[in-house]
Parts: structure tokens; sequence; C-alpha cells
């Protein structure tokens, strides 16, 4: 039998701002901290979504998930020029890569400023559930997020773990989620290689 998943949330926290990629990724661990006593608000902040119908289908789930639980979900501006702007010249790394390292830079940075300026103690990110992404480079990309709000700690937790996975597939079918075929921006799109990607 599964031990029981227990979490330690940094400084005993009761609130955490969760930068959120889409709801599939956020569904379990949203319900996994409501299950330990932690109200997370949902921040949105994914400029690197392309195009702007993909952003608006996967906001629209988000939001749907967060109000039937009562949650909180902030949307931040969606620029994706600006985002391009800011990857140019690594428009040929591979995933997990150096423009992936730059685009979780950016949007939990954000993340961090907003925590700041709206008194969250603690940001985390559902990017750590998937494991297509490197968890090195999301926690490299959250402490430094953090390192200019001495308020703000950055919780490096492992959202694959626990069973979270298993529960988040349940989850899904539950409330018919769409599933996206890729990560998010236009350079991930055409490396979509298998039908196992599906809810990066």
């Amino acid at each position: 039998m599964k031990k029981k998943f227990k979490l330690e949330v940094p400084g005993g926290a009761d609130r955490v701002l969760l930068h959120t990629c889409c709801a599939p990724c956020s569904s379990a661990i949203i319900e996994c901290l409501l299950q330990h006593g932690v109200r997370p608000t949902i921040y949105y902040c994914n400029p690197n979504i392309y195009p702007l119908q993909e952003y608006l289908i996967r906001k629209d789930e988000c939001t749907r998930y967060a109000q039937s639980l009562g949650l909180d979900i902030v949307d931040a501006d969606y620029n994706h020029e600006a985002w391009r702007c800011a990857m140019e010249g690594l428009e040929n790394e591979p995933e997990r890569g150096g423009r992936c390292l730059k685009c979780f830079k950016l949007r939990l940075k954000e993340t961090a400023r907003y925590a700041h300026e709206n008194g969250f103690p603690v940001i985390t990110t559902t990017l750590a559930s998937s494991r297509w992404k490197s968890l090195e480079q999301i926690n490299e990309a959250g402490q430094e997020a953090v390192a200019a709000y001495p308020d703000v700690i950055w919780w490096d937790q492992n959202w694959r773990k626990g069973g979270l996975s298993e529960r988040r597939i349940a989850i899904i079918k539950e409330y018919n989620f769409y599933n996206q075929q890729y990560c998010g921006c236009e350079f991930s799109m055409r490396k979509t290689e298998t039908p196992e990607s599906n809810s990066l």
C-alpha cells in the first residue's frame, strides 16, 4: 500500500500562489493542496502559449476548475510578442534546453512579483508535475524568481509524487478537460512526438 502523501508547506503557510500552466496539470495538485488545508490562488501566466485561441481554451478550462472549487484565479497579461522577443536566438533549442529555462524564468519572475505585491508568502508551479519538463530548470528559475523578494519563498515541491499523476488522469476524465497536444509555444508544437505528450 502506498504511503500517505504528506505535504510540508514552507513556513506552514496556508495560502499559496500557484503558477498554473493548464487545467490537466493543475487538477490533482489543487485537490491535494485543499486536502492539506492550503488554499491556492491560481496564477495563469503563460505568454508562451500559441496561438491566442489555444491560450484562451486553456485559460477557460483553468477558470472552470477554479470556479467549481470556489477558488480565485488571476489572469496575467497575455503578451506573446514580448515573449517571442525574449526568446530571440533560442528558437532552435531542444525541449529542456535554454529556451525552456528562459521561459520558466520569465513566467516565474512574474509570479514572484505578483506574490510580493499581493501578500502571498509562497509560490510554486504546476510545471513541476510534467515528466517532460526538467525539475532542475524549474527550480533554478523559481529560486531566481524569488531572489528579489525576501518575503516570498519558492516551494520546490515535486508534484509528480504521491499518486498525483494517477489522480490527474481521473480528474481529467471526470471534468472532461481539454487535453492539449503540445507544451504551449509554437516551437514545442512542431516537436510533438507521440500521443503520450498529451497534457504536458
